[in-house]
């Protein structure tokens, strides 16, 4: 049960709902919710592929995406 790519799938689907929670009711602006919650998307993704036994390009993919979402949003924090 714990190693089902399923409960990945949960996961993310529960996150896309914390993320139009946060843009809806606590007025976060879209932007920046996607921003704090993509890397962790990415790597949920990347944790899915493994366990999902994906062809092997998937996991690095998945992990190359969190690095160029947690880059863009440090900058797109940093600069003001």
């Amino acid at each position: 049960m714990l190693t089902s790519p399923h409960l990945i799938d949960a996961i993310l689907l529960l996150t896309v709902v914390e993320v139009v929670v946060l843009v809806r009711w606590r007025g976060v602006r879209s932007r920046v919710a996607w921003g704090m919650i993509l890397p962790g998307m990415f790597l949920l993704l990347a944790l899915r592929a493994a366990l999902a036994d994906a062809a092997w390009p998937w996991v690095p993919a998945a992990l190359t995406g969190a690095l160029v979402a947690h880059s863009a949003e440090l900058w797109a924090r940093f600069r003001g």
